[in-house]
């Protein structure tokens, strides 16, 4: 018997969580259930994590959290309680499988195109770091993390699934013609695993140019890969192809620790009226299920959900109209009615179980993730942002004057565009520009140095930011302004 940590969630997160537990119950699930405080009240109580101290001591504890969903408060400067639990204990594989359900009609189903799709999300980088500064009282700036070690993790985790899936294909989404380095290390990193996987089909397609597909051709896409906030978008639209998020289970895997809940929302609306739809939830034990190696009672009850869908039983979301709706209790009812059937299409292999692989450590400190560092690393400049409403040539001919004998102003530009050395006077601007100092000759500099020209220049503006310009193997680290 294994136990596991359990949320019930906020708004409807208690009815369909205990329609699901109910479900697990009848179907003998090897399971128990340790009930722990998460959610909106747990804000409310002035824990600023959305969790208890002990909660918190009894998912590391367990490894396991199966949760509903739950509100993070508006406006009391607290952060996403879902995003905070994926970040904390490192669940960096956000897993969200989207498939044509019989009884769940869509354009596509009417179609008769079928849906099979797998998104791989990484989870724990991106802007969702929230590293967020107010430069000046017009300028905001988010600072996007895309790590090497981060991106391996999840690829490497992308082309294991895709291997046991038996995929025909594993595509990265990405934006790398724009964010040449962030999206273009994730890019680097999904072509650097793929050949170690050379019986799967790699490739890769723009993020914009991804989504117009998959909203044209679904059928063709089967596991995509794809950073945090882009990842967060996608899966919501693949979402939308098989009816809603009211149909899409997510798992959040991490090393130690992995998370399985339903992402749609609270519906306070309609809570305590016992009419919210348990599908996602399920789908989303289901998948908690397998991860824990219950293979056998994960497609039963799979099964039986799919099998009384074709039945045209339904919640009051979805369905045929003309047929009446059942609330959460007698749905959930019907599936356990129907444990030991099988659908008519898309029928799951009752496999026999396997090793859980769920493996919980007791460790002392943080893991830490580097790669291999190849030559070591030139500092060659700096970009300084600065607070200014005067135009580039007058910012310019302040900044020469700073610039010594180790540096050259090189550029200066705004939002992204250069303005200086040359520019269009039709670009608009806003007060912050990013002034681009580089070693005379391009020889290397210290911090000592970069500290010596901040201090100089800070006697005329308002220095709101700096970043070094680093090379590493004789590449530049740091990108160019739109027009440089």
């Amino acid at each position: 018997m294994t136990k596991i940590a359990v949320a019930k969630g906020d708004g409807i997160g208690p009815e369909i969580m205990a329609a699901v537990i109910e479900i697990f119950k009848e179907a003998n699930v090897p399971l128990e259930y340790d009930y722990v405080d998460m959610g909106k009240w747990v804000f409310d109580e002035g824990y600023s994590n959305g969790m208890t101290g002990e909660a918190k001591k009894t998912i590391e504890h367990l490894g396991i959290l199966f949760k509903g969903p739950m509100e993070t408060p508006k406006g009391k400067g607290v952060k996403s309680i879902n995003v905070t639990a994926r970040k904390t204990w490192n669940t960096y594989a956000n897993i969200r499988t989207f498939q044509t359900l019989n009884g769940v009609e869509t354009v596509f189903s009417k179609a008769g195109i079928p849906i099979d799709i797998t998104v791989v999300r990484e989870n724990i980088e991106d802007t969702y770091g929230g590293v967020e500064h107010m430069l000046t009282h017009d300028v905001a700036l988010s600072r996007r993390f895309i790590t090497r070690p981060g991106s391996l993790q999840v690829i490497r985790y992308a082309f294991e699934l895709a291997k046991k899936k038996n995929a025909r294909r594993i595509t990265c989404g990405h934006k790398a013609n724009i964010m040449k380095l962030t999206d273009g290390l994730f890019l680097e990193c999904f072509y650097e695993v793929a050949k170690e996987y050379p019986e799967l089909n790699a490739d890769d397609v723009i993020v914009d140019d991804l989504c117009m597909k998959l909203v044209t051709r679904p059928d063709t896409f089967d596991m995509v890969v794809l950073t945090n906030l882009q990842g967060d978008i996608v899966s919501d639209l693949c979402a939308g192809l098989v009816g809603g998020l009211g149909f899409a289970p997510s798992s959040n895997v991490g090393d130690h620790i992995s998370i399985f809940e339903a992402v749609h929302g609270t519906a306070p609306d309609i809570a305590g009226k016992n009419i919210a739809n348990p599908t996602a939830l399920l789908l989303s034990g289901i998948a908690m299920l397998r991860h824990l190696g219950l293979l056998e009672k994960a497609a039963q009850i799979e099964n039986s959900l799919l099998y009384t869908l074709e039945q045209g039983i339904h919640t009051g979301d979805f369905g045929d109209k003309s047929v009446p709706a059942v609330n959460t209790t007698e749905f959930a009812n019907a599936i356990v009615s129907n444990l030991g059937k099988k659908p008519q299409r898309n029928a799951k292999p009752e496999l026999q179980n396997v090793a859980s692989s769920c493996s919980v450590y007791n460790i002392d400190t943080n893991p830490m993730m580097e790669s291999k560092e190849g030559e070591q690393e030139k500092l060659v400049g700096v970009d300084m942002f600065i607070e200014s409403t005067e135009q580039p040539a007058a910012i310019a001919e302040k900044c020469e004057r700073h610039a010594g004998v180790k540096f050259d102003l090189v550029n200066i530009s705004n939002r992204g565009t250069q303005v200086w050395p040359t520019g269009s006077v039709y670009t608009n601007l806003v007060n912050q520009y990013n002034v681009r100092f580089e070693s005379i000759g391009h020889y290397a500099l210290n911090q000592q140095d970069v500290i010596g020209l901040y201090v100089s220049l800070s006697g005329d503006f308002k220095i709101c930011s700096l970043e070094l310009l680093n090379e590493w193997d004789g590449k530049r680290a740091y990108s160019l302004a739109q027009g440089q």
